[in-house]
């Protein structure tokens, strides 16, 4: 009772210090960093640039304030010289419990103004895809469980220190290690978490469950840290390891300690977000493991159960396979590391041995099977999905929701290595269960149907495919066909995004760019032999990807923050009509892009064909205004830029503002000095005609696997000119 008297009296304290309540203002107003200064979420969606941005600043900002407000605090009463008359009328254990709850309490109140005030400007700011759960989820956890570990921190420097300058160096330098040296270790950044992106159409829950886990883990242990430093309070005159000792008589103490400690470094050993992968990127063990001999694939049925409130998945898949070799074999799996694994061969449980290798995202696991002529082996998984760990800085891919997931090959079903097709390849029937809300869209020529509706408001859904493996989207989605250039296109868009997909006039870009695009170069081979194309709109991934059948396009190139980027566009829709030209011109046709000093790239024939679309739609006089002139300029303005003209200097800068330099001036070289240098090589060639016919044959050459890339000389030897004549000085 004496406790809770003390920290009501202390807590009123602190409330009418002038000090205080300028933190807790300048908290709520850091966020507005996120806007300008600090914006670690680099992705175009609205949430990254308008939500996480923000609540990440405020979590730094924040955190950094309150614990400048903690040890200020602390030595209140050592720098007025009172200390000892405190620590005579009240125990100092006693009062660090009392100051700390204080301090904890300020945070909370901060965190729940900071809350209020931004609610209204997120929400005009985001726009139609804000929803309050992923707001309030985020100022939670980016912001709001920053300050309380800034206190731990600053506190536990304070009471092992008893210094104020002494403490404000080692946060700092705790602080600062966070921002910069262990930035991109996900586990390691207590101060501002790894948030690279956050996705307006769908679900965020796997991003906020790892940030979550690494706020817990730091939390506990800081507290751990807290609870050593609390036994290191100085009593009796002593200094710190007399302190230290007479702190360890009550054993409890130190014991909480050590379980603190002891549990967060078993949370941070065991987190179930990413895989322990061979980091060679050049490593191809399973992929070079020996055919089983004499062994065909003969069919596979796969059901698949995804859990949708807690991100997991459970399966059943059965093999069967042909066996002339007459004797035992082993087959291989490659299955999500996440996942556990169980066998039977003919209804008698048989061992699934987990080897401990994991390579490509894929865990290595081995069943030894009977000689049997015919051998039916069903494997039971699921788990949690891990993600690859070379992509922890890029969290939240194996979103399992109720409006999104993506199961690919080893997360649909366990993926088989070592088993060669029979005569009919590898037939393959999937089912899976979900939600009524979500549609299943196989990635590929297949299509699912729904086979069966259950009480419990979710539907079966069945698809067939020849593969070794597969790639299963489902989500909220809106389907829209569209009839174009003799083809045509299932466009799957998340039911979130409609209003800007209306707004951008999505279908009629779609029809423009395919009719133009096929009419000109030819049909990419995504859309297959039958001349059909899912268009598929992901959760935000850092870009898409093409297969026959079905190409995928990253939510992030239709946020309403890109669609109003004029270098791909004077309006939303021919920002739209830029993206999907990438079908042709950087899925179509790949582009190396390790020269970061070349203007080649997939950005200039992309730009160059929006022009041409826009012209035939708009006009010339249209197009010549909001594209050459807008090239011709920003050119111009590039050869008078400071650092363009002295390039010795841009090398003394700090790396940061470098980067950021050279960014920009990378960009005006792919969106704008490119096409008019493809402009210039249409002029050259003797008019749009002949660009068409050299264009058509770069698209539809012979591709060489080995490198597989389309080059700028590629683009100069078709147009007979040399790089000098491309000149644009």
């Amino acid at each position: 009772m004496k406790t809770i008297r003390l920290f009501s009296l202390e807590l009123g304290r602190l409330l009418r210090s002038r000090l205080t309540w300028l933190v807790i203002l300048l908290t709520a107003v850091s966020p507005a960093a996120g806007l300008i200064l600090y914006q670690p979420a680099y992705s175009d969606t609205m949430l990254s640039l308008y939500l996480a941005n923000p609540a990440l600043a405020g979590g730094v900002g924040g955190g950094i304030l309150f614990a400048l407000l903690t040890i200020f605090e602390l030595d209140r009463t050592g720098r007025s010289r009172v200390d000892m008359l405190m620590d005579a009328a009240v125990s100092p254990h006693t009062m660090a419990w009392v100051r700390l709850l204080a301090l904890l309490a300020g945070a909370v109140l901060a965190t729940v103004l900071t809350i209020a005030v931004w609610f209204p400007i997120s929400l005009g700011l985001i726009g139609s895809v804000f929803t309050g759960t992923d707001y309030v989820l985020s100022y939670l956890l980016f912001l709001g469980l920053a300050l309380p570990l800034s206190i731990l921190a600053a506190a536990s420097a304070y009471q092992i220190t008893r210094r104020a300058d002494l403490s404000l160096v080692l946060f700092a330098a705790f602080a600062g290690l966070s921002l910069t040296v262990w930035a991109d270790q996900w586990q390691l950044c207590w101060l501002n978490p790894s948030v690279w992106a956050m996705s307006d159409d769908f679900t965020n829950f796997r991003l906020f469950r790892s940030v979550a886990y690494v706020r817990l883990t730091w939390l506990g242990l800081l507290s751990g840290v807290w609870a050593v430093s609390y036994l290191c309070i100085r009593r009796y005159g002593k200094g710190l390891l007399g302190s230290l000792a007479r702190g360890l008589r009550r054993l409890y103490r130190p014991a909480i300690a050590l379980v603190l400690l002891a549990c967060s470094g078993t949370a941070y050993a065991a987190q179930p977000f990413y895989d322990n992968s061979n980091p060679d990127l050049n490593a191809m063990e399973l992929y070079n493991l020996d055919y089983a001999e004499g062994v065909t694939f003969l069919d596979r049925t796969v059901q698949v159960f995804p859990d949708t409130q807690a991100g997991t998945v459970e399966g059943r898949a059965v093999y069967r396979f042909q066996n002339a070799s007459g004797q035992g074999w082993t087959v291989y799996f490659g299955v999500d590391p996440g996942y556990d694994l169980t066998a039977t061969v003919d209804g008698e449980a048989v061992p699934a041995v987990r080897t401990g290798y994991e390579e490509s995202n894929m865990a290595l696991w081995e069943i030894t099977l009977p000689a049997g002529e015919q051998v039916e082996l069903a494997l039971e998984y699921g788990g949690f999905p891990k993600d690859w760990n070379l992509s922890s800085t890029s969290q939240g891919k194996p979103e399992i929701s109720e409006t999104y997931l993506c199961l690919e090959n080893q997360r649909l079903f366990p993926y088989l290595l070592n088993v060669l097709p029979g005569d009919e390849g590898y037939p393959t029937t999937v089912e899976i269960t979900l939600p009524a809300s979500m549609t299943a869209i196989p990635f590929g020529t297949s299509e699912a149907e729904v086979i069966a509706e259950h009480g419990d408001s979710t539907k079966t859904w069945r698809y067939t495919h020849n593969r070794t493996g597969g790639i299963l989207y489902a989500g909220d989605y809106i389907r829209e066909d569209i009839q174009a250039g003799g083809i045509t296109v299932a466009f799957y868009y998340g039911r979130k995004h409609q209003a800007v997909m209306e707004a951008a006039g999505a279908a009629d870009a779609v029809k423009a760019v395919i009719s133009y695009c096929t009419q000109h170069y030819g049909f990419p081979s995504a859309f297959g032999a039958t001349g059909t194309l899912k268009l598929i709109q992901s959760r935000v991934a850092g870009g898409g990807y093409a297969g026959e059948g079905a190409s995928l396009l990253d939510e992030a190139d239709f946020t309403t923050a890109n669609l109003g980027n004029t270098s791909k566009g004077a309006v939303p829709g021919e920002t739209f009509i830029h993206e999907l030209v990438h079908q042709w011109w950087g899925l179509g046709n790949m582009f190396d892009v390790t020269d970061e000093t070349s203007p080649w790239s997939s950005e200039g024939l992309t730009v160059y064909t929006t022009y041409r679309i826009v012209k035939d739609l708009y006009g010339e006089d249209y197009a010549q205004k909001h594209y050459v002139e807008q090239w011709q300029q920003e050119v111009d303005d590039y050869f008078l830029n400071f650092y363009v003209r002295h390039p010795e200097y841009l090398e003394k800068l700090p790396e940061e503002e470098r980067l950021n330099i050279a960014g920009s001036l990378s960009g005006v070289r792919h969106y704008s000095e490119m096409p008019l240098k493809i402009l210039k090589a249409e002029q050259l060639v003797g008019g749009e005609e002949a660009m068409d016919q050299i264009l058509h044959d770069l698209f539809n050459r012979e591709i060489d696997y080995t490198y597989p890339y389309l080059t700028y000389q590629d683009f100069l030897t078709a147009c007979g000119l040399t790089e000098e004549e491309l000149d644009l000085g």
